[in-house]
């Protein structure tokens, strides 16, 4: 069970497919299996010696063959550089006291409390006729599992015990929902030029399936089907305290999603920075699955990207 990238390429140029097909010739397979019969391939153990995780092949000699591939596919998925330096950096802040944080300058600080009603009215409208337009999207954070919550689902799919029963997707699909009423009613041409608010749910490999089942199962919460977007955060190695990667099993490196940090590389790889650029968006509200309480962005005004 775990809590919730960017994408990962090969560590070396080594190519050891196994896997036959009609266009594959026998003498071929026979040869990448005999290479993986003397022992773990000297480019990929090299490589991982330079950066201190040779353990992974620490079981080499107990996997049967089919293991060793699925092993020696799995260490090429991985960028050992670039986790070499995400390690490196989190072993180095340990016992780091935090550096002191103070207090945003008054004069650079206001609250919609302080303003006129007239301003007050004026965001509210300009939100309203943005929202209208399709220049709002929704980005909710929604890649762990509720596994602090007692649940191996999808966070999202908690119901946090309110009297109505409804899940942490169904109130969140429900806001959306709200602001967009207010938007149609808001605009005096009706509903002929009104654009949905794009809602994009970032899950991860853990958590994607379930996610969108679930939506599935409850009609997306009164929304459309097709304003929905779902999208894959990134994994990374699960590592010791040394820093060493923890095997989920003798031939696959555990892996967990790569945290809410991970969003900005999804958006770019999953090329859905394009996807709002092409549907207008101007402005996104993003959030936690879990934060039940949020005020959004459009409770207000809207907050610029």
């Amino acid at each position: 069970m775990r809590e919730g990238g960017s994408g990962v390429v090969a560590t070396s140029s080594t190519s050891l497919e196994l896997s036959s097909n009609s266009n594959s010739s026998n003498g071929s397979a026979t040869a990448s299996i005999e290479l993986l019969s003397s022992g773990p391939p000297q480019v990929i153990l090299e490589r991982l010696k330079d950066y201190g995780q040779e353990d992974t092949f620490a079981l080499w000699d107990e996997l049967t063959l089919d293991e060793r591939h699925l092993l020696v596919k799995d260490i090429q998925t991985l960028d050992l550089s670039r986790l070499d330096r995400i390690i490196r950096c989190s072993l180095g802040v340990q016992g780091v006291p935090s550096p002191s944080i103070e207090p945003v300058p008054e004069p650079s600080v206001s609250t919609v409390e302080q303003r006129t009603l007239d301003q007050r009215e004026k965001w509210w409208n300009m939100g309203l006729k943005a929202i209208s337009q399709g220049k709002l999207a929704v980005l909710l954070l929604s890649g762990g599992q509720g596994t602090r919550l007692g649940s191996s689902d999808p966070k999202g799919c908690f119901n946090i015990g309110l009297p109505s029963g409804k899940s942490l997707f169904q109130l969140q699909a429900e806001r959306i929902l709200c602001v967009q009423k207010l938007a149609l009613q808001s605009v005096n041409e009706g509903s002929a030029g009104f654009v949905p608010i794009h809602w994009y749910i970032m899950t991860s490999p853990f958590t994607d399936e379930a996610t969108r089942k679930f939506f599935e199962i409850h009609k997306y919460f009164g929304l459309e089907a097709d304003q929905i977007t779902f999208f894959q955060q990134g994994t990374i190695p699960c590592v010791t305290k040394d820093g060493r990667f923890i095997m989920e099993t003798p031939y696959r490196v555990a892996k967990a999603p790569d945290g809410n940090g991970g969003v900005y590389s999804a958006l770019k790889t999953s090329k859905l920075l394009e996807d709002m650029a092409m549907r207008g968006v101007k402005y996104l509200d993003c959030y936690g699955v879990d934060n039940a309480l949020i005020r959004h962005s459009w409770d207000i005004s809207l907050t610029k990207v």
